[in-house]
């Protein structure tokens, strides 16, 4: 261990880093990230274990930092590790800079996570740690013997999500996790007393975690909770570290400035700036530098890591020479590339609602993919997500062998934790509910698009076709939303997610391919709760991977295109014949993917859905669904009002989702044109 002296001072320099960042940038958040930074200098020069030589060594332990409005701590405290220099650190807050306002993904700097909105963080954490336990039951622990660190705030024991976090972790008795409450008790704009006087020690207990309560800022304290953490067997475990907000601050009178909420949010400012630097040991005038003693303990670290590291890749590669075929599995898992399935094995059944098109794909993806996790919040029967679990068990406390998690109702929960897994490494994870409860999931999904984790939501009853249930329980402007998101592009310049509503079964079962197939965005898959009409002999549903294609009967030189995706597509079929009937050329047109359909050449787009071609678009949401696909020359039938509670067949017939009222429809259309 380092002398205590010499841990206080290395904690100070962190200190000194974070909050000439933010001074610099004159943005930033210093109060928190200078309270932290005894637990960050411990964990990061005495336990993290990693390799500085291989960041993506998949034996590595993860870091997850919740908070990221503190974010100047943990790049100061990278910077020691030898992942930034101090002209990144300079650049804080900047156009292009590595070090962004609040972390982004970047594992070659020891990045683990994007972060930002509380609460998430440590979901992520959650769900990496049971990603290294379902890896643990298949490899061994010889290949799965990391910890998984999490850091969170007062926010984010507050935010709704710690619920879930609190309940799952402890339910499933992940000791591979140690999370780090970082209780200081002030807020952006209260003390946290105004909000909450929660037992946060006895709400963790309860929950089944080990908690120990410690001060955070004291170096003994923090090493003892670190070793007792490690040693835990059975539970997750929560440390509360209780830590002074802006520690070291002086005023620019020379005064205290700890544990004063204008330290949270803005910089220290001026004469303030200056006092509290030199008061931690620094120049004022040349504040970016890392001390001595500190490099010191950093370079002694980075030492201790090669052998750690060395004995650990070395007992790698013997397990390896005795297991070749689970090594060769093990890093076809962590490759990043999409998982081999043979789909002439899924049997749909025509005519089939799509969510159980959807279960046929599931059950063999959970034959072929050894690697795969599916969840569902408490709806696995309803969802059809059953059709993996038929075919595996459920992830339980002490056995993590089987392949489904059972999420409980909580669809924020779920959806960052299987984020969490995949970024972990090693695994694919897919998760169902409902889609109108993908209202809860959207930071979720949001979160998976900015860091390019490509796991997959499985969403049905996705539609007013929800029928009795009523209003409560029927998606109209939930698909729009999501389809907005296509229309965003990533830092890398790809579609920030992929969707998908598939037609009818066969359809679904080319969506499903393709979801699978997609290894560098999240993918949505939204289906149908009730029964769907198979589309017209000789449909070429391979066509379906360019996101819009035309249905087999269709008429050259159409009059007019019907365009939809999902139940409405055969809806549109129900009209044609009445409309051939009276001499009407008609072309329909499935588009499950508006996203997908946008990246295909403008010659192929413009044969489909040519510019200047009269369009009529069906759609069961909002009719802005549609209305970039149907063109400003257009009409769509869309919906305007929420749902109602009836029978599904009689909201058709009232809603005017009908074969008549689309012959109706299309000849007012093309009447008014």
């Amino acid at each position: 261990m380092n002398d205590i002296k010499v841990m206080n001072h290395a904690a100070d320099n962190i200190r000194i880093l974070a909050a000439s960042m933010v001074e610099k940038a004159n943005s930033g958040h210093p109060g928190g990230a200078m309270g932290g930074s005894d637990f960050i200098n411990v964990l990061f020069s005495e336990y993290l274990v990693y390799d500085p030589a291989d960041p993506t060594w998949t034996g590595r332990d993860r870091f997850f930092l919740d908070p990221g409005h503190m974010s100047p701590m943990l790049y100061a405290g990278l910077a020691l590790r030898g992942f930034f220099s101090m002209e990144d650190l300079k650049q804080f807050r900047q156009w292009g800079s590595v070090t962004p306002g609040h972390p982004e993904l970047d594992l070659e700097r020891g990045i683990e996570n994007s972060s930002g909105p509380l609460g998430q963080g440590h979901a992520l954490a959650a769900g990496a740690a049971v990603a290294e336990k379902f890896l643990e039951a298949r490899l061994g622990s010889t290949m799965m013997q990391h910890k998984i660190y999490a850091y969170i705030s007062d926010g984010a024991v507050e935010e709704e999500i710690s619920q879930g976090v609190g309940r799952i972790a402890g339910n499933l008795g992940l000791n591979n996790l140690i999370m780090f409450y970082d209780s200081n008790d002030i807020q952006l704009s209260t003390e946290c007393g105004v909000v909450m006087n929660e037992d946060t020690e006895m709400k963790y207990k309860a929950w089944g975690w080990n908690v120990i309560k410690i001060n955070g800022n004291d170096v003994a304290q923090i090493r003892e909770a670190l070793d007792a953490a490690q040693k835990e067997q059975d539970r997750p475990t929560l440390i509360i570290g209780k830590t002074v907000m802006g520690k070291g601050a002086l005023r620019a009178d020379g005064t205290s400035y700890e544990a004063c909420i204008n330290t949270h949010g803005a910089p220290l400012g001026g004469d303030a700036y200056v006092n509290t630097i030199k008061h931690l040991g620094g120049d004022p005038e040349n504040a970016f530098v890392i001390f001595d003693d500190v490099k010191e303990i950093y370079a002694k670290r980075a030492e201790e890591l090669k052998k750690i590291v060395a004995e650990r890749k070395a007992a790698e590669a013997e397990w390896r020479k005795a297991n070749p075929e689970k090594a060769a599995q093990m890093d076809e898992w962590f490759s990043g590339k999409a998982p081999k399935v043979d789909w002439s094995k899924v049997e749909q059944k025509a005519g089939s609602a799509t969510r159980a098109a959807s279960a046929a794909c599931l059950g063999v993806l959970a034959e072929q993919v050894p690697n795969m996790i599916c969840a569902s919040a408490d709806l696995s029967n309803s969802d059809k997500t059953d059709g993996f679990l038929k075919k595996t068990k459920s992830i339980v406390r002490g056995d993590f062998s089987g392949a489904f998690f059972q999420a409980g109702v909580a669809e924020l929960t779920m959806a960052d934790m299987c984020i969490g897994m995949m970024l972990h490494g090693g695994v694919v994870a897919a998760m169902g509910t409902f889609f109108v409860f993908s209202d809860y999931m959207k930071p979720a999904v949001r979160i998976a698009a900015l860091m390019q984790v490509p796991v997959k939501f499985i969403w049905t009853h996705d539609a007013f076709r929800v029928g009795e249930d009523g209003p409560t329980h029927e998606p109209v402007e939930q698909e729009a939303q999501i389809r907005l998101m296509e229309k965003l592009k990533n830092h890398a310049g790809k579609d920030s997610v992929r969707v998908f509503r598939p037609a009818d079964a066969d359809e679904t079962t080319v969506c499903w391919k393709l979801a699978m197939e997609n290894v560098e965005t999240p993918t949505a898959l939204i289906f149908s709760r009730q029964g769907i009409a198979k589309l017209p002999e000789g449909t070429d549903y391979e066509q379906a991977a360019k996101g819009a294609y035309i249905v087999a009967g269709s008429d050259e030189n159409p009059d007019v295109i019907l365009v939809a995706s999902g139940s409405e597509v055969s809806t549109l079929e129900a009209g044609c014949e009445a409309l051939r009937a009276d001499g009407i050329k008609v072309r329909v047109v499935s588009a499950p993917s508006e996203g997908l359909f946008r990246g295909q050449s403008k010659e192929y787009q413009e044969s489909v859905l040519p510019k200047n071609a009269k369009i009529f678009g069906m759609t069961a949401g909002l009719p802005v669904t549609l209305e970039g696909l149907v063109g400003a020359n257009g009409k769509v039938w869309g919906m305007e009002s929420f749902g109602f509670s009836a029978p599904y067949k009689v909201l058709d017939e009232k809603l005017g989702y009908t074969g008549e009222n689309v012959y109706k429809q299309v000849k007012a259309f093309l009447a008014e044109a």
